[in-house]
C-alpha cells in the first residue's frame, strides 16, 4: 500500500486485538459458557460468604488465538464467575467478594462441580468459538470525517487526535485495513478477552486514583482542572490495563467486565483482576 513502514509501527502501538467468544457452528470450540464448571477435583464451588457464585463461562487457553503481548497462560484454563448485581452494588466500596477468575492449570485432575441447590442456578450449556477482531482506542475509534463525532471528544482527547492525524498522513487507510483484517463476523458475541478495557471502568480507575492521591496528600487538584485531569490520566492508564473478559449476563440490563493490569497477567496473578459490573445501555 505504500505506506512507510515508521508509520506502521506507530498505528500499530495502538492497535490491540480482542479474541471474540460466539455461539452457533463453525471452528472449534474455545469454551463453554453456563452449565457446570470443570473445577480442580476436590474444590469447592467460588463463594461470597456462604453463597455460591454464577458460573458465567470458562476457556481453554491452548484453543485461543494467540496474541503477542497479550499475556494469557498459553493452557490450562480461565473460569468466570461473577454475582452480578451484587457485584454492581459493592461498586466502589473495595468489597471484590461477588466475582472471581479462576484459573486450573493444564496439568490438574478436574470433574464437573455439582450442582448448588439453587432454583433457576445454573444458566443454559452452549460452545463458543473464537475470532479476531480488531480494535483501538476510544479516541479513535469515534473519531471520522464527521464533525459531529469529533465534539464528543474531550479537548485532550481532541489533541490527541490532531497528533495523530498529523504523524499518520495514512491513518484511515490503516483503519480500514484493519478492520479488513480482522472484523467481527457479524454474529451476536458472548464475551471478549482481550483488548482496551471498557472506557467507563477505566475512567472509574482514573477518577479512584487521583482520589487516592489526593488523600494521600501526593497532589493537589484543582476543582476546575479535575475533569481534565481524569482524562489524562485515563490516557496513562490505558497503557497499563488490558480487558481481561467483557460479557453480558443473562439479566439484560447488567454487563460485567474484568480488567488487569498488563504485569499482573503476564506474572499469573489474576487474583488481581477488577471487576466492574454495571447497568447495559
Amino acid at each position: 500500500m505504500g505506506i512507510p513502514d515508521d508509520e506502521l509501527s506507530r498505528f500499530t502501538d495502538h492497535l490491540r486485538l480482542s479474541i471474540r467468544l460466539s455461539g452457533g457452528s463453525g471452528g472449534a470450540p474455545v469454551g463453554q459458557f453456563g452449565g457446570l464448571p470443570r473445577l480442580p477435583v476436590g474444590t469447592d464451588w467460588p463463594t461470597a460468604g456462604t453463597s455460591p457464585l454464577p458460573f458465567i463461562f470458562s476457556v481453554d487457553c491452548a484453543a485461543l488465538p494467540r496474541i503477542d503481548g497479550f499475556g494469557l497462560p498459553a493452557d490450562g484454563s480461565l473460569l468466570f464467575f461473577l454475582a452480578h448485581q451484587e457485584d454492581h452494588l459493592a461498586g466502589g466500596t473495595g468489597d471484590r467478594r461477588y466475582a472471581r477468575v479462576v484459573y486450573v492449570p493444564a496439568d490438574t485432575d478436574t470433574e464437573v462441580a455439582e450442582e448448588p441447590s439453587i432454583p433457576n442456578f445454573v444458566g443454559e450449556q452452549y460452545d463458543v468459538r473464537a475470532t479476531l477482531v480488531a480494535e483501538l482506542p476510544p479516541w479513535i475509534a469515534t473519531h471520522d470525517d464527521d464533525e459531529d463525532d469529533e465534539d464528543d471528544l474531550s479537548p485532550f482527547q481532541q489533541q490527541l487526535v490532531r497528533d495523530l492525524e498529523r504523524d499518520l498522513p495514512h491513518l484511515e487507510e490503516l483503519r480500514a485495513l484493519a478492520d479488513d483484517l480482522w472484523s467481527p463476523d457479524g454474529g451476536l458475541a458472548s464475551a471478549d478477552i482481550g483488548g482496551y478495557a471498557d472506557d467507563e471502568v477505566i475512567r472509574s480507575i482514573a477518577e479512584q486514583t487521583l482520589a487516592g492521591r489526593e488523600k494521600a496528600g501526593e497532589i493537589v487538584v484543582p476543582v476546575a482542572q479535575w475533569y481534565s485531569q481524569v482524562e489524562k490520566e485515563k490516557h496513562r492508564l490505558t497503557s497499563e490495563w488490558v480487558s481481561l473478559a467483557r460479557f453480558s449476563v443473562a439479566d439484560e440490563f447488567y454487563y460485567g467486565s474484568f480488567v488487569i493490569r498488563h504485569d499482573d497477567l503476564a506474572a499469573g496473578r489474576l487474583d488481581e483482576a477488577l471487576s466492574v459490573t454495571d447497568f447495559s445501555e
